[in-house]
């Protein structure tokens, strides 16, 4: 199988990658999975309302509440490999399967391309080997994405109340002590800076 790919262009910080026949069947099998796993029904706009939706019933309620936001910068970029593998084994990719995601993975380069409209000229730069980061514009990214952080959520589930989308995570925090509130806070920021740094995001 071969997995290395080719960067066709660069826009918006995303590459384009070139994929196999081999990992189109990959997708194909794996997209029944993907699209019940990323929920597929779910939009900013559910996102929002949620949002919006737990801190008025925390002030109806008379609740001290508050919000952190997550924005995890060029995170599908971010992801790395080793990591990555060991979740997918830890959620039943294993054996010869958990061999081939390695397979899909690794020896993967890229290069930038760039075009210069005033001279009418193109530029490549060198070869480089993709060390972390997931193919985007494919089913496995975003599902390799949600596995990554799948256990972020368990670690700040309590007391908050996580409202996850793509690489977006929005945490509500409630509670009827401001001082309990105040404590909570940072007991969630000091799990989130463990988790980033844990996972070399």
């Amino acid at each position: 199988m071969c997995t290395s790919s080719e960067t066709v262009q660069k826009q918006n910080n995303h590459s384009v990658f070139i994929v196999s026949d081999t990992v189109h069947v990959i997708h194909s099998i794996t997209m029944f999975a993907a699209y019940h796993y990323i929920q597929i029904n779910s939009s900013t706009e559910k996102a929002s309302f949620q949002l919006i939706n737990e801190m008025l019933l925390a002030l109806n309620n008379k609740l001290t509440v508050g919000g952190m936001f997550c924005d995890l910068e060029k995170a599908f970029d971010s992801i790395n490999h080793d990591i990555l593998l060991s979740k997918c084994e830890f959620h039943g990719f294993r054996g010869k399967t958990n061999t081939l995601l390695q397979s899909y993975l690794s020896d993967r380069y890229q290069r930038v391309l760039i075009n210069n409209s005033s001279s009418n000229t193109t530029t490549f730069s060198e070869w480089g080997k993709i060390r972390h980061g997931i193919p985007q514009g494919s089913i496995l990214g975003p599902l390799f994405f949600l596995i990554y952080i799948n256990d972020l959520l368990n670690i700040i589930a309590d007391p908050s109340k996580p409202i996850p989308f793509a690489d977006d995570t929005s945490i509500i925090i409630t509670n009827p002590s401001p001082s309990k509130f105040k404590e909570d806070i940072n007991n969630i920021i000091d799990n989130l800076n463990d988790w980033f740094r844990s996972n070399s995001l």
